[in-house]
């Protein structure tokens, strides 16, 4: 068609051959991109960059093309033609990202836990000085308290004049009482700060292995055709982000079980007990994932399995630590980055063959 543009000129190898087969395709429409879009309501220029290579386009834009060339010829699309696109599709998903990126992301998620780790140090530090600074003055009250109470006792014929003569005592008792309920609260809010500082540094630990694994600039961090290789759990409610995980995933050569609700989760977990990891969207239907993530860290079996969680809200400290609240160890921002993807599965899988001895 006149109408379509030319392929951009720094495409890389598999952006190209995909755009040249969809090209392909929608010339087979005998139609122009304006009019095509305004069929599926569409921007004539984001149709413009999918066909030139420039933009890749969701699956559902291809499978809508598909489904229009099979109404347009009055044939049925075959079986080979969408197989070959979606391997294309596959191979585009993939180029689209690089190393580099990948450990842009998750420096910067590494730098983000390093900031709560100290915070959480520094907080512990001066809760820790001020809850030995209330303890200690709580035993001063009591030895004052327990000299006082020996005075009473020995003169007990005299209490009225021991009263008078003493009259802070109750002002003493209610000043420790007070005291004491400071240095629970304060005791709380220190384990809850050792608490968020272990989290954190376990974070960091995490994420130092997963920089490791993606510099390694390869698709395959562990050893392949092992035997007893744990599997892989994806919970999406979108098919196509079932697809885009299983192409990127698919490297690893570890089994993928895809489900696409909460309940579907569940039953896997039922069904395998050899799960390395769990990748879960955040915002599904019915049971969202962070209901499911509270039943499966309910259930003994499944407690300790780590979930991943997806989430297109952002990767804001308010969203992260909602997504740690819940039990998950981990999150990734749609759309994600496939290098780091593959490179926190592989970290997973082999923190699940070190505790299995495999």
């Amino acid at each position: 068609m006149g109408e379509l543009r030319p392929l951009g000129e720094d495409l890389n190898q598999a952006s190209r051959a995909l755009a040249e087969a969809l090209r392909e395709l929608f010339e087979s429409l005998d139609v122009s991109v304006r009019r095509y879009a305004a069929r599926r309501r569409l921007d004539p220029g984001t149709v413009s960059r999918y066909l030139n290579g420039t933009r890749l386009p969701p699956w559902q834009v291809i499978s809508d093309l598909f489904t229009d060339v099979a109404e347009h010829r009055g044939t049925a699309v075959t079986t080979e033609a969408i197989e070959l696109v979606r391997g294309l599709y596959g191979s585009a998903v993939d180029a689209a990202s690089s190393p580099k990126h990948a450990v842009e992301i998750l420096e910067r998620q590494l730098a983000d836990a390093d900031h709560v780790s100290r915070r959480s140090s520094v907080r512990g530090d001066v809760l820790g000085d001020a809850l030995l600074d209330r303890t200690q003055r709580i035993a001063d009250l009591e030895t004052r308290l327990n000299q006082l109470e020996v005075d009473r006792i020995a003169e007990q014929r005299r209490a009225d004049e021991f009263a008078k003569a003493h009259p802070d005592v109750y002002g003493l008792i209610q000043e420790r009482d007070a005291l004491q309920l400071e240095v629970e609260r304060l005791g709380a809010a220190l384990k809850e700060a050792q608490a968020q500082r272990a989290a954190a540094e376990d974070r960091c630990d995490l994420l130092e292995r997963q920089l490791d694994a993606v510099e390694q600039a390869t698709t395959a961090v562990l050893p392949t055709g092992r035997q007893g290789m744990p599997k892989i759990l994806v919970v999406d409610d979108q098919p196509d982000n079932l697809l885009a995980m299983t192409a990127v995933l698919a490297t690893l050569e570890q089994e993928l079980v895809t489900v696409s609700s909460g309940r579907e989760a569940l039953k896997a977990l039922l069904d395998h007990d050899d799960f390395a990891v769990i990748i879960m969207d955040v915002q599904m239907p019915e049971m969202d994932g962070y209901e499911t993530c509270a039943h499966i860290k309910r259930r003994p079996r499944t407690r300790d399995v780590p979930i991943i969680f997806l989430t297109a809200m952002g990767t804001g400290s308010e969203h992260s630590a909602r997504g740690y609240a819940a039990g998950a160890v981990d999150y990734i921002s749609k759309p994600f980055d496939p290098w780091a993807l593959r490179a926190k599965v592989a970290v997973f899988t082999s923190i699940y063959l070190e505790r299995h001895g495999q």
